[in-house]
């Protein structure tokens, strides 16, 4: 007789889950699997609140399994290790992201780009190789094989540094695979919230010109004083878009809304590149003669491998870069969401794990 899902992991647990499309996250206990020889486990100190957490809990993409219990920026200690485990021990600062599970042996996985595995497994809301849910970091522990954990330098604040593991890699893979992280490049930075203000800190540590492309003008002082940028466009500004058209060698495109690629195309040398990392849930409309007249690309981009992950968390900390967040208990998280949906938060909600989830236990 086949095992329960209680049989296969029989590890309690305890987090905060969805249970239907209303969204609304409430106290859910569940159980993960045993440490097996190359996993570890880890108790949850940090969990970064993603743009995806929101789609996902609402359903708004359509492929949601309830309960659903979100979470792929996670940072915790590690609390115990399987007998193979080389990577880190007991003790050590590491963190989750988006995924815990791939196929090893496709030419993606190859090559270090398991993000793009076909038999890419979400550390939530994905089926395991045992065929039960996953289920993410909105909880008291985590348990995942080490090819998936990323080690966190001592130097590295975990709360601000946990949404590097979505935010950072979205953005650090596109500007070193199209170029862009060279001194001297101008890169343009479209939108400037969660993914966007992050692209800016990444792209100026890399000895990048950045320009903060945006529709609100109001963002103008953030960028410049606050974040460094050399320069802001207000989009909808035609004088100012039009001085600065065929001057960035690309451009990082974080907006999930609809809105026009015509005026950003404008905006790129020859031979520039506009990436695409934000997932408007419409199409968008494609002009095809500028790409034609300038040799411009329009590329997308979901993210990096675990090898680069590491290697940006490593950069950051060198760097000293980390995302601006709002620390907030776990109580808090459906508010949290609610501000979410409309961009009211500079720039991402962290939830405090470790001190405040035991609490709220029914």
């Amino acid at each position: 007789m086949a095992k329960s899902p209680e049989d296969r992991h029989p590890v309690k647990a305890f987090g905060w889950a969805a249970t239907d499309p209303s969204g609304d996250l409430s106290p859910f206990k569940f159980s993960r699997r045993e440490t097996g020889d190359e996993d570890v486990r880890f108790k949850v100190l940090y969990c970064w609140i993603c743009h995806t957490d929101l789609h996902s809990i609402k359903n708004d993409w359509g492929n949601s399994t309830y309960p659903l219990l979100p979470g792929h920026e996670i940072v915790g200690e590690v609390t115990e290790v399987g007998g193979k485990v080389t990577k880190v021990k007991v003790g050590d600062k590491v963190g989750v992201g988006g995924l815990v599970g791939t196929c090893h042996s496709c030419e993606n996985c190859l090559n270090d780009l398991e993000i793009y595995c076909p038999k890419l497994i979400l550390t939530y809301n994905s089926i395991h190789t045992d065929g039960t849910i996953t289920y993410g970091g909105y909880s008291d522990h985590m348990v995942a094989n080490q090819r998936y954990i990323v080690r966190f330098p001592d130097n590295l604040r975990l709360a601000a540094g946990a949404p590097l593991l979505c935010a950072g890699i979205t953005v650090y893979s596109p500007l070193k695979y199209f170029g862009l992280a060279e001194a001297g490049k101008h890169v343009g930075v479209v939108g400037l919230g969660g993914l966007g203000h992050v692209a800016v800190k990444f792209a100026k540590a890399f000895g990048a010109k950045v320009i903060v492309i945006s529709t609100s003008p109001s963002k103008m002082k953030e960028a410049l004083e606050h974040l460094g940028a050399d320069s802001f466009l207000a989009s909808r500004d035609p004088q100012q878009m039009q001085a600065a058209m065929g001057t960035l060698d690309g451009i990082i495109d974080t907006v999930s809304a609809v809105h026009p690629l015509l005026p950003l195309l404008s905006l790129l040398k020859s031979n520039g590149k506009l990436i695409m990392v934000g997932a408007p849930e419409k199409p968008l409309e494609l002009p095809i003669f500028p790409l034609l007249m300038g040799r411009k690309t329009v590329a997308g981009s979901m993210g990096g491998g675990m090898k680069e992950t590491q290697e940006m968390i490593d950069f950051a900390a060198k760097h000293n870069i980390t995302a601006d967040i709002e620390v907030i208990s776990m109580d808090y998280v459906n508010t949290a969401m609610e501000r979410l949906d409309k961009a009211d938060v500079r720039y991402r909600f962290v939830i405090d794990i470790g001190n405040t989830l035991a609490a709220t236990k029914p």
